[in-house]
């Protein structure tokens, strides 16, 4: 017999545009055109970096950028977009909160709730807009082939996503049971979705004003990847009637695909970790290891790649020298290890999101676009 269990409608959801959120976008989001704050100590990164990236570009090389949730809380987008836009990024990958409040700032202009507050209130995650869009955003997406990432970008440029008629749906799954479909389980779930939340076919607007300060709608406009790496339960679209784990699982996991595909051409490219010491270490080495068991099959291997993490947790160890002893406290870094683990050459910078990309962007931006 199954365990009990709770399920996802039996939570009461409010309109988003009643929270309280901490930050409006307007207010935060830097503008990448104003000089940054002077930080001589980052100087010396920042160069070496930036010689990094553009020898990747030149080499044809990957230059990855993975984030926190936090780096979109910062108002840091702007300068991801520059990045992206002028052709430095080829490839952004971050968790679930990251697309959430992306999204959020892009729907309305402001995300970020209390915790503390609205958990004691169980109000925390429990917003109507949010979960219910980007879990139907997902399920639309999927059916083309898109990924998590993708299908939360088009849904903002495009204000919105379509959802087919059942009859169309059932069509589908009738001409899919004579061959091989990978997406078969994907239709059938959408179909379920669609008699359960009584969903007229069509198009569904989804107004988003703001979108010009979006990292997944600009992505999605440039036709960079931007992969989502959640984990079930994490985030707060799964507090919410719309919650549907099976089809966020498989736009993650054609994310993970994805991710990999630009991990195999790393070689004389550049992985930038910025702000995420659990996320982007743990599918880093996991996609090294995936990359590698395909490319040495042909006598390859990933080599002289750039990694460049910037956290805030201070480490005396100089990465570039190898790992430490055991007898060190920088040996207990875990994400540090993970990375340094993964060959090439290992930077590390102690130093804000924000400051960092600022500076990342004003040195690019001296240099012609490869784009």
């Amino acid at each position: 017999m199954p365990y009990p269990q709770i399920k996802p409608d039996q939570i009461k959801v409010y309109p988003l545009a009643t929270r309280k959120s901490k930050s409006k976008i307007n207010n935060i989001a830097i503008d990448p055109d104003e000089p940054p704050p002077s930080a001589p100590e980052i100087a010396e990164t920042i160069q070496k970096t930036v010689a990094r990236i553009k020898h990747a570009r030149e080499s044809g090389a990957s230059v990855v950028l993975a984030f926190g949730a936090h780096l979109v809380k910062n108002g840091a987008a702007p300068l991801l977009i520059k990045l992206m836009e002028h052709g430095w990024i080829t490839h952004l990958a971050t968790q679930g909160a990251g697309s959430i409040h992306d999204w959020e700032f892009a729907f309305q202009g402001e995300s970020e709730e209390d915790v503390r507050e609205n958990t004691a209130t169980g109000t925390f995650g429990t917003w109507e807009e949010t979960g219910k869009v980007i879990n139907l955003a997902v399920q639309a997406g999927v059916l083309k082939g898109m990924g998590y990432g993708e299908s939360v970008g088009a849904c903002i440029e495009n204000d919105g996503f379509g959802i087919p008629s059942p009859q169309q749906i059932k069509d589908r799954i009738n001409t899919g049971f004579d061959r091989p479909d990978e997406l078969l389980p994907a239709w059938a779930e959408f179909l379920n979705t669609i008699q359960i939340f009584k969903l007229t076919p069509g198009f569904m607007t989804i107004r988003h004003p703001f979108k010009q300060y979006s990292i997944f709608g600009n992505a999605y406009r440039l036709r960079i990847p931007v992969t989502v790496h959640p984990g079930i339960g994490y985030d707060i679209i799964y507090n919410n009637p719309y919650a549907n784990g099976a089809a966020l699982g498989r736009g993650a996991h054609i994310d993970y695909g994805i991710f990999v595909n630009s991990i195999l051409q790393l070689s004389r490219g550049v992985f930038l970790s910025i702000g995420s010491a659990i996320m982007a270490p743990q599918i880093f080495e996991k996609a090294v290891s995936f990359a590698n068991n395909i490319l040495l099959r042909k006598g390859e291997k990933i080599s002289d790649h750039f990694i460049l993490i910037d956290d805030l947790q201070e480490s005396a160890w100089d990465w570039e020298k190898g790992e430490p002893p055991k007898n060190s406290p920088d040996y207990y870094l875990r994400f540090l290890k993970s990375f340094h683990r993964m060959g090439g050459t290992v930077r590390y910078v102690a130093a804000d999101n924000r400051l960092f990309l600022h500076h990342l962007y004003a040195e690019l931006k001296k240099v012609p676009h490869y784009n």
